[in-house]
């Protein structure tokens, strides 16, 4: 079989580093910033241990990936390499390598490329990309992967680069998603392209990814946990991880009467699953998680709102939003994106009013 690589050097990919001036900094050091990650047993997790494993089997083995995780600083560097030590990498026919265990690189906001690990890659990757235009401070961003472990994180950068802390974000007081495969961010074709990593850029605002694989159930250690974090919205949809409308309509109007009554004024955004073509059991579905919003409203409450799904995906390349039935691809995050950003920036400049 032919090598596309020796073909098209576009497929190339860097896994060397190609200058002997650099100098490496750990991201947990300031003047790095890692946002929606916490460190625990020497690797980087979205939530703590004890509290991941009284959850599900599920949500305590996908806790450690690093879905949503950033690390933020500012340089004025004309590359940037990174040196990674990867915990675990998952690999899957339908979701390219580069979204569940690549690292995408931003400046000022903008995509620049993505460190590509090889295939075959197993514990440690590092690479090098430039840094294109011309050589001034620039706000970084890299994104972690969605569905790999990290253990740790280097960053290098040539001898003399400046570095300094990134600006805060605009909005600091982080949105929290909770769902399923489609929140972790499967099948994105790299990091910044999740539904979430957009809204962020859009809004300006940091956020965390607690998106479990076919393990967003709806359990109420995981309410108990979400209610405790400091939030500004919180955007609950796990409605494609529940078996059945029976399971759903026992936990989801509970899962939100624990978030409500630690956070009564607390903006929640409720969010069916993004199809188009609804089953009768998933209609079933949709109408649980509306009647949970129509009994808040009902009950007096000013602070939620539904998104329906099924609108999500319509249109021009409705059809084409996913790579196979279910899970989004970049199109269809950004279809997410478009739909549910109306509702986010409204919420978030009341939650902002209120503070």
């Amino acid at each position: 079989m032919s090598n596309i690589e020796k073909i098209d050097p576009n497929f190339q990919i860097g896994t060397t580093l190609s200058r002997d001036d650099l100098h490496f900094y750990n991201v947990e050091q300031t003047p790095f910033s890692v946002h929606g990650l916490m460190r625990e047993d020497d690797q980087f997790v979205r939530m703590p241990k004890k509290i991941a494993e009284t959850v599900n089997g599920g949500v305590g083995v996908l806790y450690v990936h690093t879905a949503g995780g950033r690390v933020r600083f500012a340089t004025d560097a004309d590359a940037i390499a990174i040196s990674v030590t990867y915990g675990e990498i998952s690999r899957m026919s339908h979701f390219a390598l580069t979204g569940s265990a690549g690292f995408d690189l931003y400046a000022d906001g903008r995509y620049v490329k993505t460190f590509r690990p090889g295939w075959n890659v197993e514990g440690h990757f590092e690479s090098i990309l430039p840094i294109p235009g011309e050589r001034t401070m620039r706000q970084i961003t890299l994104e972690f992967p969605t569905y790999s472990g990290v253990k740790s994180l280097l960053v290098g950068l040539p001898e003399g680069a400046r570095l300094e802390a990134a600006a805060p974000y605009r909005h600091t007081l982080p949105i929290v998603y909770y769902g399923s495969s489609i929140t972790q961010g499967g099948c994105v074709s790299r990091p910044g392209n999740t539904y979430q990593a957009i809204l962020s850029r859009e809004l300006d605002t940091d956020y965390i990814n607690l998106g479990f694989s076919g393990n967003a159930k709806g359990e109420a250690e995981m309410a108990r946990y979400i209610a405790s974090l400091p939030m500004s919205v919180f955007v609950m949809d796990y409605d494609h991880n529940a078996p059945n409308a029976e399971h759903l309509k026992a936990t989801h109007e509970p899962f939100f009467r624990i978030i409500r009554e630690a956070q009564p004024n607390l903006p929640v955004i409720f969010v069916s699953r993004p199809t188009s073509y609804l089953s009768e059991e998933e209609i079933r579905m949709r109408e649980v998680i509306r009647t949970t919003w129509l009994h808040a409203v009902a009950n007096g409450d000013t602070h939620v709102d539904f998104v329906d799904g099924s609108t999500l995906f319509t249109g021009r390349g409705g059809d084409s939003c996913t790579v196979d039935g279910c899970h989004p691809n970049d199109l269809g995050f950004m279809a997410m994106a478009n739909g549910i950003l109306p509702a986010l920036r409204r919420w978030i400049e009341v939650s902002e009013a209120k503070a």
